[in-house]
């Protein structure tokens, strides 16, 4: 099962995430999503644990606890949803080059 974790502190990394969960079974991934251009966390991130049951005991347990200052909100990660691509019409609006 994939949880969602928000409120996490700016200085938790992947490992440190994952020890979070571990306590409740197996982990097989742990992620803290990170900005591209600076490297610096956002402050959320995901971890998978195998047993279902196991990850559903950790959401309960850790949804609205407080960690390393900051208090967490923990739930079962949605699906991503597929965002329709946006396209680009050339030269639709915007300034019209055939005024006088």
């Amino acid at each position: 099962m994939n949880i969602f974790i928000a409120g996490l502190s700016f200085k938790v990394n992947d490992a440190e995430l994952a020890h979070l969960f571990e306590e409740y079974g197996t982990v097989s991934s742990a992620r803290v999503i990170t900005d591209r251009q600076s490297g610096r966390s956002k402050g959320y991130g995901f971890v998978e644990i195998e047993e279902e049951e196991a990850a559903k005991q950790a959401i309960a347990d850790l949804n609205g606890v407080e960690h390393e200052g900051r208090t967490l909100s923990v739930s079962e990660a949605r699906a991503k949803e597929e965002n329709p691509r946006r396209e680009f019409h050339g030269n639709r609006g915007g300034y019209n080059r055939n005024r006088y």
